[in-house]
């Protein structure tokens, strides 16, 4: 007779830890790899829509021809660089609910580091009510900001911030 699966300590993941899985396959098909990431958004523990970083249909990848960086100055001095190549996972996904007639009302966002402020601006006008973040982003601290004011939870599955190449 065949052993059960908690009988070989098996644990099954929380929905937090599957969500999360499904978003770092997505992260998998990623054009750039500046933080390549994934995003899926769920509602009522169903898969509504996922999304990847990658460039606009029918435009050169980072992967085929290299990023576009453009240099960004922060009031406290700081300068950091963005490649703004390609659309941010949570923008393509939020993309594919509307290309496809999907409300995201009521859902939550499963992502690897806090979405930066435009994709904030859009999650919290999507209605989407939960996001789920694997690690921090190195500019983050306003998208939280705005989440907190606009009543939408934020978890983080740690406090890390994503490492990767200029940043």
């Amino acid at each position: 007779m065949e052993q059960s699966s908690s009988s070989k300590g098996y644990q099954r993941p929380t929905w937090d830890e599957y969500f999360m899985e499904l978003a770092n396959t997505a992260a998998k098909r990623a054009t750039c790899d500046r933080g390549r990431s994934g995003c899926v958004i769920v509602r009522d523990k169903h898969v509504l829509v996922t999304g990847y970083v990658g460039s606009p249909l029918g435009l050169p990848h980072c992967d085929d021809v290299g990023h576009l960086l453009k240099k960004v100055y922060h009031e406290d001095g700081r300068i950091t660089q963005h490649c703004v190549r390609t659309v941010h996972a949570e923008q393509n996904a939020i993309c594919q609910a509307a290309r496809l007639g999907i409300a995201l009302d009521g859902g939550t966002l499963y992502c690897k580091m806090t979405p930066c402020h435009t994709c904030a601006m859009l999650i919290i006008n999507c209605g989407i009510k939960r996001v789920v973040c694997e690690r921090k982003y190195h500019a983050g601290e306003e998208s939280e900001r705005m989440f907190r004011q606009a009543g939408v939870i934020i978890d983080f599955f740690n406090d890390e911030v994503e490492q990767y190449d200029n940043q």
